[in-house]
């Protein structure tokens, strides 16, 4: 019977919660079930809605069922993905904003938060359901389409991916990327920023940089008219305007429900000096009280990077953990923090491969393999195959 399953929740249904979820459930003995708690009613591929909210006719693919989460697990039909959001987070359950199979509150043994960080529109959708997002994305497109100007608020790689394709896709229209650092996404190394400022220069993309934007409460989604610019004014006393205004600055890390959690101490839970949760090497809360809680991916102040492919690797450590303490021993797996990397997309074809040098290993200079495969839906069918779902036609692109 279902009510005889010990429980282990993942709250959080992205790259990093997904992975965790198919780990856990590749190694728990029968006795446990994973728990999958996720609002969206799809997966969000993040990584193709900067591209997809330029490009039309994709816009659809970047939702993916969930149905193939438990595809390779033994026994897929124990573990479920529960379609809600976690409102009250407690020591030994969850409350749910709604009802999953007549419950609103949920037992854990044990519990992961994957739940990431909130980007600006369009990097993050404002609708849990897919058709919803699917019209924002159209909506999105139109604005772009009829533009004369658009300004792209923020260096970091959304910024950057936005422009270079908005730059290829409609050359006569007039593309600013405005930072306010001289360097360009300056988690890299600088080589990365002097690739991103020629790249731009050949398209014709204009740079401004040196001086934050005071951005408006609304994110300029609300000052702009028909037929009237939108002005964008700069700590330095500089104006710019332009038709749309995407901004695409700083991520929000996601831990709102963590307020019915009371810390053992002042600040143990989240580092008040960039909001992330607190976690020990092993990623489980660095708090005293909770060692069976665990914080993975982007929410964890782990040290690490903050990308998906670190994030499967820590995936990998939480899930040996959990069985580790379900079988009664310690847990002992410990992440490994590695050099800030990234797959950056510059344009349609043009992409890189690019890897912060390692000085434990002597190294002073960058990894950087540039390419030229990319394809303008962003290879989105492999990406359907890899979450486990089979498309026989256009029309499963519509599930």
């Amino acid at each position: 019977m279902a009510a005889s399953f010990r429980n282990i929740i993942v709250v959080g249904g992205s790259y990093v919660g997904v992975a965790t979820t198919q780990g856990l459930a590749n190694l728990l003995p029968s006795t446990h079930r994973v728990l999958l708690i996720e609002p969206h009613s799809h997966f969000h591929h993040l990584f193709a809605f900067p591209r997809f909210a330029i490009v039309p006719a994709y816009e659809h693919k970047a939702f993916i069922p969930y149905s193939g989460t438990f595809a390779e697990a033994p026994n897929p039909y124990r573990h479920h993905v529960v379609q809600a959001r976690v409102s009250q987070l407690h020591k030994d359950r969850v409350v749910l904003d709604r009802d999953w199979q007549g419950l609103r509150e949920i037992p854990y043994d044990y519990l992961v938060m994957a739940t990431g960080t909130r980007l600006r529109a369009p990097g993050t959708m404002q609708n849990d359901e897919k058709p919803l997002s699917v019209k924002y994305l159209q909506g999105y497109q139109q604005r772009i389409k009829d533009a004369k100007s658009v300004a792209i608020v923020g260096g970091g790689a959304v910024g950057v991916q936005m422009a270079t394709d908005l730059k290829e896709i409609y050359p006569e229209k007039e593309i600013m990327l405005v930072h306010s650092r001289e360097q360009l996404m300056p988690v890299y190394h600088s080589k990365l920023s002097d690739i991103i400022k020629a790249r731009c220069h050949e398209l014709g993309v204009k740079l401004i940089l040196g001086s934050r934007v005071n951005i408006p409460a609304d994110d300029f989604q609300q000052t702009a008219s028909p037929g009237k610019p939108i002005t964008i004014s700069l700590e330095n006393g500089t104006t710019l305007s332009a038709d749309v205004v995407i901004p695409a600055t700083g991520q929000t890390p996601n831990t709102q429900f963590l307020h019915t959690l009371p810390p053992s101490s002042p600040n143990s839970l989240i580092n008040p000096a960039n909001g992330f949760v607190r976690v020990r090497p092993t990623l489980q809360l660095q708090d005293p009280g909770y060692p069976h809680v665990f914080a993975v991916g982007d929410v964890a102040d782990s040290g690490a990077h903050k990308a998906a492919r670190p994030g499967a690797a820590q995936a990998q450590v939480v899930a040996k953990n959990i069985l580790a303490l379900v079988e009664g021993r310690e847990a002992v797996d410990t992440i490994e923090v590695s050099p800030a990397a990234i797959h950056l997309t510059l344009g349609l074809t043009k992409n890189l491969i690019f890897r912060n040098p390692d000085p434990s290993k002597g190294e002073t200079e960058p990894t950087i393999v540039p390419r030229e495969d990319g394809k303008r839906d962003m290879g989105i069918h492999g990406v359907w195959t890899r979450r486990g779902v089979k498309v026989q036609g256009e029309a499963d692109y519509h599930l």
